[in-house]
């Protein structure tokens, strides 16, 4: 069975980490809560959902499966709602998940499940005069889902810390602010407000430079990174993936066999992600997306280890990984990533 439940954001801390563990829901075997965000990054789940195939993989292991989907926006609201107990598995970027992987270490030991695919992060800036984030001033407000916890903020970081020393790193928290992807696209294409730049994610980000003239790229998470990499990815607590063994297992089957077919068939993918996603996103362009060189649909995890030894380099997690297995559930198809 599937339900959706509509977004809940405002009824959680907007940053940082309520870790409650008194309230935490006991795992439980055949019953499975994801929280998921906006845009293509969640195109696997989305497929997931349509073609009903995390309840098929449970039926193949003998339970049925009832599947909740929760829609939020930002790694601290994701993650609130993981250490609450009121979801099972979590959907959001790398730098959430470095978070709490650090901070539960001991207690309930949150490590990721799988990649939902490798995907650019594009910083578009609506201003001509700034072509680099050297330009950008106190002007200027940066658009991204979370404040110094989002996948984009830790890129920010981490591109600051590149320009202008680490002890920098943080310089343009001061002008980010938090804002949903739909709501601070909208912004960048329609200009005239606050918002003069937007840390993106597909196809938001290709939205606005196809539907805003003075929209230009300043910064490519790829750049940052080092080459191709996972942006988002799903994680949940030891006692999920300890307790609810079946359950597990019927996700990550579901999960490679939607990026088998994404990849096989982005046309059908394409109108599974509007039908689901409700987007109104131009379906050529969404296409373009999906199939685009610097995009790929996989479950491994690809160049996430120097974003959490970046994090740990500054200070901002305690705790240094140093290899996939430190932050990853152990399974034969995650293992080969990196």
């Amino acid at each position: 069975m599937k339900r959706y439940l509509r977004p809940f954001a405002a009824l959680v801390a907007s940053t940082g980490i309520v870790a409650i563990s008194s309230l935490a829901a006991h795992a439980e075997e055949g019953r499975l809560r994801i929280a998921e965000q906006f845009g293509v990054v969640y195109l696997l789940l989305n497929v997931a959902k349509e073609q009903q195939l995390i309840e098929k993989h449970g039926q193949e292991a003998g339970i049925d499966i009832d599947v909740e989907f929760l829609q939020l926006s930002g790694g601290a609201a994701v993650n609130d709602a993981l250490l609450s107990g009121s979801i099972d598995v979590a959907g959001a970027g790398v730098g959430p998940m470095f978070t709490i992987w650090d901070r539960t270490k001991g207690g309930q030991n949150v490590r990721a499940v799988a990649s939902l695919g490798n995907f650019p992060n594009y910083l578009v800036s609506n201003r001509p005069e700034v072509q680099t984030i050297a330009d950008l001033t106190d002007q200027d407000r940066i658009a991204l889902p979370a404040v110094g916890v989002s996948v984009q903020a830790r890129i920010l970081q981490m591109a600051a810390a590149k320009e202008w020393g680490d002890g920098e790193f943080a310089r343009l928290d001061e002008i980010s602010v938090a804002l949903p992807h739909p709501e601070a696209a909208a912004a960048i294409i329609s200009g005239g407000t606050e918002i003069t730049a937007h840390f993106a994610n597909p196809p938001f980000q290709e939205q606005e430079l196809a539907d805003n003239p003075d929209a230009h790229v300043i910064l490519n998470s790829y750049d940052v990174l080092g080459g191709p990499s996972t942006s988002t990815l799903l994680y949940a607590t030891e006692g999920f993936y300890e307790d609810s063994p079946k359950t597990y297992q019927a996700l990550l089957a579901a999960l490679e066999e939607a990026a088998e077919f994404v990849t096989a068939n982005p046309e059908e993918a394409a109108d599974i992600y509007l039908k689901v996603s409700g987007a109104r996103t131009d379906r050529d362009l969404l296409l373009d997306v999906i199939t685009s060189d610097e995009v790929s649909f996989k479950i491994q995890p690809e160049n996430t280890l120097g974003l959490g030894q970046f994090l740990h380099k500054v200070g901002a997690i305690r705790t240094e990984p140093a290899q996939l297995s430190d932050y990853f559930f152990d399974d034969p198809r995650i293992a080969t990533g990196s």
